[in-house]
């Protein structure tokens, strides 16, 4: 463990040991609700609406191509009319903000960059960091909104005096993985009605509101990527001959050449699906070398990372001290994994893992925990090998 070598870790649970329920809206206050044409936001509102508070819904146009007439759960035209109907239903008034050239700009010029480098990036988080929350802010504070909330299955709470982002309280549906971006002044304006609630629960309040997305299926898929092909999205941006969709090498954690692939940009860290078979146990991408073209294949134990440096570091609470022991996850889903800070610098951050973690992906999310209060996360740089450990005290 790590504690055994860098002396006793320093624990975070300080921020959970004093942990509070955070206040929101009171009757009358005005709070925008950022309604995407699901059941979630949908019902967001409605709360906020029996709360008595001054309900403004706003939904988001993101795309302004052929796309906005696919009929997905989210960001299509079937989705913002949904929204608007909610919003007659509840007696609200509703608007549609174009932000088209900042969600270009922000998230899918950036999901295009990431691929083209073999890294695996999650649009969603920075959506969330930069189109919806950064440009929400602005249309709130047009308005004279105090509140502005979300459908988010998250839930805020109070440290100190501070106030501090927390899991959801389902863990099936926690999306606090994807919300460490957002600017931490954020939090003192930001209301989750929903994130003490299971979907089902959700469900329920949307039948007794008698909401129109009651029963609306759940997005699975990235929203500029409706059909899940985002190959297609990477052509028609990069063009066929682009070196992430070219033939390249397949090879080996040996080094040796077994095949050729179509395209890095079609793998990611930890892929099995699509692999040559005939091997003795079951082979994993472990690495894509883009200067070369290469997706390197190997055993899940060549999937073990020992340590994780995370860039483009946010954090929602003070950041720890180096020593200090957080919890981590590099993907959504995965289980906490116990971790100690062995660098902090700016925006930068190294952690060594107590135990071995699979599958750390450059471009994925790293996200920091003190139980289950949102400390802060980074864009996963790289993973390691080897296990780096503090000085011995």
């Amino acid at each position: 463990m790590i504690s055994r070598v860098t002396g006793e870790a320093r624990d975070a649970s300080r921020v959970r040991h004093a942990l509070q329920d955070a206040p929101g809206p009171v009757a009358g206050e005005r709070v925008l609700v950022a309604m995407s044409g699901g059941v979630d936001s949908s019902v967001a509102a409605a709360l906020l609406v029996e709360a008595g508070c001054e309900v403004i819904g706003v939904t988001m146009k993101l795309h302004n191509d052929g796309s906005d007439i696919v009929d997905r759960p989210c960001c299509s035209l079937d989705s913002t009319s949904d929204a608007r109907r909610v919003c007659e239903t509840l007696g609200i008034p509703h608007y549609v903000t174009n932000l088209v050239d900042h969600f270009s700009q922000d998230v899918l010029h950036d999901f295009v960059a990431e691929y083209a480098r073999g890294r695996t990036p999650i649009p969603c988080v920075r959506c969330n960091t930069f189109t919806k929350f950064r440009d929400l802010l602005h249309k709130a504070d047009a308005i004279d909104a105090r509140w502005l909330a979300t459908g988010h299955y998250a839930r805020m709470g109070v440290v100190h005096g501070a106030r501090v982002m927390r899991r959801g309280l389902d863990p099936a549906k926690d999306q606090s993985y994807f919300l460490w971006g957002i600017d931490r002044s954020v939090l003192d304006r930001l209301v989750l009605p929903i994130g003490s609630q299971t979907k089902a629960e959700t469900r329920a309040i949307a039948r007794r509101f008698g909401l129109r997305t009651a029963e609306k299926l759940e997005s699975q898929d990235i929203c500029f990527v409706p059909d899940g092909d985002h190959v297609r999205v990477l052509r028609e941006q990069l063009g066929d001959d682009a070196p992430s969709l070219s033939p390249g090498p397949l090879r080996l954690t040996t080094g040796e050449v077994i095949g050729e692939h179509q395209g890095f940009a079609r793998y990611t860290i930890g892929q099995r699906r699509g692999l040559p078979g005939g091997f003795a146990e079951p082979m994993f991408v472990v690495e894509i070398v883009p200067a070369e073209r290469a997706v390197v294949i190997g055993p899940r134990e060549a999937l073990l990372g020992r340590g994780v440096e995370a860039h483009a570091v946010t954090w929602l609470t003070d950041p720890p001290m180096v020593g200090v022991q957080v919890q981590v996850q590099v993907r959504n889903r995965a289980q906490p994994a116990a971790a100690t800070v062995v660098r902090i610098d700016d925006r930068v951050i190294e952690l060594a893992l107590d135990e071995p973690v699979a599958a750390i992906s450059p471009g994925q999310s790293l996200v920091m925990y003190d139980g289950d209060v949102v400390l802060g996360g980074g864009v996963i740089e790289r993973g390691r090998r080897e296990l780096r450990v503090l000085a011995a005290n």
